[in-house]
């Protein structure tokens, strides 16, 4: 059985640590990074980093290494790749699983403002926030950019090619899992008064949450974007599970 599983998340990897060590018996596994971290977390499974030229490159890519299945474990926020898996798999009749984690939901004492989108959180900061830890990646920094009068304390996990455009910000460079006493530590040093997060869900990540909750702070949370309707699994083990399936309907 060959399976090639698109990754770049926790889930991800640890699937494709399952399955090296033969969880549901002799399966070739291929990983798929987009590559837009240049260092990204090791695992067991043979790597391939870049993207495959959209819905047909990746569907020539499926029938061209005679691909069995195809696992979406990519971040809940990677909408082009999920979308163009679902197209792919389609046309090239390949069984598509989307493997995605839980998202976060508020606890007593969070302090939440959901948002559709980063021109919405932007538009938030603006209005209501002075200092701001903002946790949403290189991607989406541009969204604010226009927002002179704000404090941005960004985390990334390595140094950005080009000078953020943030007029006003420090940069800090970390890899999760983060502790709650950290975050809050953090965030107190640097008198931060609101959170700015996308609802990416895990565990990884999960401690500024707690931590802005301790500390009483507002948390501006971007929604999840519509993803294609797709079979999912919010587990590896579950992962596993429709792997075995399938091995069960094509011995």
């Amino acid at each position: 059985m060959r399976l090639l599983l698109l990754g770049g998340t926790t889930e991800a990897r640890e699937l494709a640590d399952a399955l090296a060590e033969g969880a549901v018996g002799p399966v070739e596994v291929t990983l798929s990074l987009a590559g837009r971290t240049r260092t990204p977390a090791s695992g067991s499974a043979r790597l391939r980093v870049g993207g495959f030229g959209g819905p047909a490159g990746l569907g020539g890519y499926l029938r061209d290494e005679r691909i069995d299945l195809l696992i979406d474990a990519t971040h809940p926020f990677a909408t082009r790749i999920s979308a163009n898996a679902d197209a792919a798999a389609r046309a090239a009749g390949v069984p598509l699983l989307r493997l995605v984690r839980p998202a976060w939901t508020a606890q007593p004492g969070d302090r939440w403002t959901a948002v559709p989108d980063m021109a919405a959180a932007a538009y938030a900061v603006t209005a209501h926030a002075k200092r701001v830890f903002l946790t949403v990646g290189i991607n989406e920094l541009d969204a604010f950019v226009e927002c002179p009068d704000v404090f941005f304390l960004v985390r990334l996990i390595e140094q950005p090619a080009r000078p953020l455009g943030l007029p006003r910000h420090r940069l800090v460079l970390a890899r999760g899992p983060f502790d709650t006493n950290n975050e809050a530590d953090l965030m107190r040093d640097h008198g931060i008064d609101t959170l700015v997060t996308k609802n990416s869900g895990g565990a990884a990540t999960r401690a500024k949450l707690d931590a802005a909750r301790r500390l009483g702070l507002p948390v501006i949370m971007v929604d999840r974007p519509p993803e294609p309707d797709t079979p999912r699994a919010a587990t590896p083990e579950a992962a596993l599970a429709w792997i075995m399936d399938k091995r069960r309907d094509n011995p």
